[in-house]
């Protein structure tokens, strides 16, 4: 039985279809006569649009239980792992809550946590780990721009990447604000001790990650790109604290490797292929953001290819908890430059790869 097919007997939360929401009456009688109203409700989860209903008069099952139930029954993601964002107005309440106690924010929500018989145990059998070998890069030369942009299956591949590509919106973008695309890998975490499990999450952060992000937040709507898998970034992003946690920002929508494609280029005279994050297929969805308004951050210039007025490569973090990557401050100088070029109508009159000489120029904050 699909999830889309599956319904709770006799429990105060049902998983309909769609379609079959729309035939049911909202209005059914128990065995006592009285009539029960119930709330249609949607979620999204890794990219899949679901369909719920919630008993409006329940006054005497836990509906968080039971909510939690069904979205186990349906995802398979066990409700210790579940992280319900959108559904009410700050932190969903305890399992004991009522019907009574909740107050919808919206009738749509977002549902992250990763099912069961997924989880990251042996990194060495994880085929969709982010790449901890390849780190070369390519140089970025004129005369390879201008190939990259004269090539027509680029552009065929954007089109093609942006007609497949499935957006889940976490939290809403806002009006007027720039756009901060971040790599996670390398940039904002050392990426190895994190797979082997060396290091707690917590500590293979980059030193001042969340202060780093609630300095932009006022600023710009911050979308998460990773070449890793979506299994992988969502459970990382929630031991991360940075998915569901009470910190003041936000992450607007989250891409992996899926919106990702491979160029070519020559590299010491031989043929050499790399994916890029082609932010055009980001701009294509979402008109209101384009090159005079987004800045691409990443520890690795060669995913700029397609956009490289846009790109500021960030040295990579690596060896978290020495002495040197605990005393790293590469966050911190970041956000006073993003802060600063907010002031600038149009990003494109910058150049990025002198952005901590226009640090040094700025007075001490």
């Amino acid at each position: 039985m699909s999830s889309e097919e599956h319904q709770l007997e006799g429990a105060s939360v049902s998983a309909t279809s769609s379609a079959a929401a729309e035939e049911h009456d909202t209005i059914v009688a128990d065995d006592s006569g009285i009539p029960e109203t119930w709330t249609e409700l949607q979620f999204s989860w890794s990219g899949k649009l679901f369909s719920l209903k919630v008993a409006d008069s329940d006054r005497h099952v836990s509906i968080v239980f039971d909510l939690k139930a069904t979205l186990y029954s349906m995802t398979d993601v066990p409700p210790e792992r579940q992280k319900i964002l959108g559904l009410v107005k700050g932190k969903l309440p305890p399992e004991e809550a009522r019907i009574s106690d909740l107050r919808f924010s919206g009738k749509k929500f977002t549902l992250v946590g990763t099912p069961e018989g997924h989880e990251i145990k042996d990194p060495s059998q994880m085929g969709n780990l982010p790449d901890l070998i390849n780190d070369l890069d390519v140089e970025l030369t004129d005369a390879a721009l201008e190939a990259y942009k004269r090539d027509r299956r680029n552009a065929r591949k954007i089109r093609e990447a942006t007609e497949k590509l499935n957006v889940n919106i976490i939290f809403p973008l806002r009006s007027g604000k720039r756009l901060l695309v971040l790599d996670i890998d390398y940039t904002i975490l050392d990426t190895k001790p994190l797979t082997t499990g060396s290091l707690p999450p917590a500590e293979c952060a980059r030193p001042k990650l969340h202060e780093f992000l609630e300095a932009v937040y006022p600023h710009y709507d911050i979308c998460i790109w990773s070449q890793t898998s979506w299994i992988w970034l969502e459970t990382k992003l929630v031991e991360l604290q940075m998915i569901g946690s009470n910190k003041n920002y936000q992450i607007s929508f989250v891409l992996d490797k899926t919106a990702m494609f491979k160029v070519f280029t020559v590299r010491d005279g031989k043929p050499w292929d790399h994916s890029v994050k082609a932010l055009q297929i980001i701009w294509n969805r979402f008109p209101q953001f384009d090159a005079s308004n987004t800045i691409h951050i990443d520890d690795l210039s060669r995913n700029f290819a397609l956009n490289p007025g846009s790109g500021l490569k960030i040295s990579a973090f690596k060896d978290a908890h020495t002495p040197a990557a605990m005393a790293d401050r590469e966050l911190e100088k970041l956000a006073r430059y993003l802060v600063h070029i907010t002031g600038v109508p149009d990003f494109r009159a910058l150049r990025h790869n002198d952005w901590k000489k226009t640090l040094r120029q700025l007075p001490p904050p």
